[in-house]
């Protein structure tokens, strides 16, 4: 099943690759070039590249999800080819996800429509923010898809899981969103974390789940071939909306603890927030740096943590690397939480404390020397 799942990847990445060289084409031929800032806005170096790649990485993720769900609903499992005999035992179980699965394609497809049309007209940031909200509340009410499943006998019921789920996906969304800001930043941070949460699903046996993963991962990795940099194409909003939405469903529903091991501890619900503390960091202390500014933390600017690190002296391809090594470090400890003991995990969880005090506090005393990347 795992080689399986793995393959799933090959399909993605074969699928995204060529589409977002098309894409590319046409979008050039077409004109849909990224757009100049709106009112308000800052773009430090407005280029006339598409931002059209999120077509591609919804391609690679879509087109696969939607033939197997519609093949595991009208086939007879003795009609599978040979290929596919690890599938058939465990093909109850991948139906009764068929309208999870659904569900899920509705949303991402939901959600890419409404990035393509933010990429070409702008929309206003507030209704943006109440669509967002849809997705999470679809899963954690109709799907029982919620963050604190492990704590609901604690807390006295579902409402405060449900509430805390839905803030978990509208804030994974707008951090995937944020952090796309320079070229290759934002598929790079989904590539390593749906990376990490591959690993731990199969370590798990969760099929559906790592089968997500998987043509998430492939498919990033596709785009990235065209967007690290120079980018010659950005994915925009139809891009970024659609891994942060991914990325925060695959948290959600990824089991935290081994399944042959019911005794692990509460404190593996905290690996989402573990493999994707760079992107939050991002999205916390932005929102903060505007609001104290006076500003709305959704009309974007320069002065993301990318720009902070960048402008401190690093070019643009050392300013990524070392935002993916952070993403890495922080990835390989949520992944080791989901197995660690108490003590392991108050070493896990104070190691990437460290780090981004140590992150925070290098921003803080080291001088600003320069600024001038693209702001997406």
């Amino acid at each position: 099943m795992i080689i399986l799942i793995l393959s799933l990847l090959i399909v993605s990445l074969l699928i995204a690759l060529p589409a977002t060289w098309v894409v590319l084409r046409l979008s050039e031929r077409a004109g849909a070039f990224d757009s100049a800032p709106i009112e308000g806005q800052v773009k430090s170096d407005h280029r006339r590249i598409p931002n059209t790649g999120g077509i591609a990485i919804a391609l690679g993720v879509l087109l696969p999800m939607i033939v197997a769900a519609t093949g595991f609903s009208v086939l007879d499992p003795d009609s599978f080819p040979g290929f596919l005999d690890p599938i058939r035992e465990h093909l109850p179980g991948l139906k009764s996800m068929l309208p999870l699965g659904w569900t899920l394609i509705a949303c991402v497809l939901g959600l890419h429509v409404l990035g393509l049309i933010d990429d070409r007209r702008p929309m206003g940031p507030w209704l943006k923010l109440v669509i967002m909200l849809v997705p999470g509340i679809i899963f954690a009410v109709f799907f029982d898809t919620r963050l604190m499943t492990l704590l609901d006998a604690h807390i006295g019921g579902t409402w405060l899981s449900v509430i805390i789920t839905v803030l978990w996906f509208t804030a994974i969304i707008n951090a995937m969103n944020f952090i796309d800001n320079m070229d290759g930043l934002s598929g790079g941070i989904a590539l390593i974390a749906g990376s990490m949460l591959l690993v731990a699903t199969l370590l798990n046996g969760q099929w559906f789940v790592a089968a997500v993963c998987a043509l998430l991962v492939g498919s990033v990795l596709g785009f990235l071939v065209f967007n690290f940099p120079p980018a010659r194409i950005f994915m925009g909003d139809s891009g970024s909306l659609i891994i942060g939405l991914l990325l925060a469903f695959l948290t959600v529903r990824t089991t935290y603890t081994p399944l042959d091991d019911a005794s692990g501890g509460w404190y593996a619900v905290l690996m989402p927030v573990v493999i994707l503390a760079v992107p939050l960091y991002d999205f916390v202390t932005i929102t903060l740096i505007r609001l104290y500014q006076g500003k709305s933390p959704f009309v974007g600017d320069t002065q993301h943590f990318s720009h902070r690190i960048r402008d401190r002296g690093l070019g643009a391809r050392s300013t990524i690397l070392v935002i993916y090594a952070l993403t890495l470090a922080t990835g390989i400890s949520g992944l080791l939480m989901t197995r660690a003991v108490p003590w392991q995990a108050i070493v896990l969880g104070l190691q990437v404390l460290a780090l981004l005090a140590a992150i925070a506090l290098f921003e803080y005393r080291s001088p600003i020397r320069r600024g001038d990347e693209k702001d997406g």
